[in-house]
């Protein structure tokens, strides 16, 4: 019989993403909010939920929270459809992390940020899918991956 087997992948620093996580066990579980769902592929509306998730202490610092990703556009940086990532909540973030951005003060994705001369470049972890370009003015970071909860089946 199978169950059901919750992962925990720990974002480790100074390395790029694809090669990053740590697994972490499930002991010491503390509560964060889960504030709804974020998109890995086209931006999709801002939609507030409210709800929680347990995750390791290890993976929260100040300002931590869990979304729900949907779609397939960072799964070369091992973050599929369905996790649940663990965001640290930030205003700014570096050539090529990570992060979950609002475009135009209502939708909101997530992807790698570059910052280029003619303004930004949302590019998808993904070869088929095709970056976004944006005005600086119109993208807000609202936070990095530090972590990501998968579920899956083991048996």
């Amino acid at each position: 019989m199978q169950s059901v087997a919750t992962h925990y992948l720990y974002r480790r620093p100074n390395l790029p993403l694809a090669d990053a996580w740590e697994v972490l066990d499930d002991s010491d579980l503390v509560e964060i909010p889960l504030l709804g769902q974020v998109a890995a592929g086209m931006p999709m509306e801002a939609c507030h939920q409210a709800g929680a998730i347990h995750v390791p202490s290890r993976m929260v610092r100040r300002n931590t929270y869990a979304l729900r990703v949907r779609g397939d556009s960072m799964i070369d940086c091992n973050i599929h459809d369905g996790d649940v990532i663990i965001i640290e909540r930030q205003e700014s973030a570096e050539n090529g992390e990570t992060a979950v951005v609002m475009i135009n003060d209502q939708e909101v994705t997530l992807k790698k940020l570059y910052i280029e001369k003619r303004g930004v470049r949302l590019q998808p972890a993904n070869e088929s899918m095709a970056p976004i370009f944006l005005k600086n003015d119109d993208v807000q970071v609202l936070g990095l991956v530090m972590g990501v909860v998968r579920q899956g089946l083991d048996g």
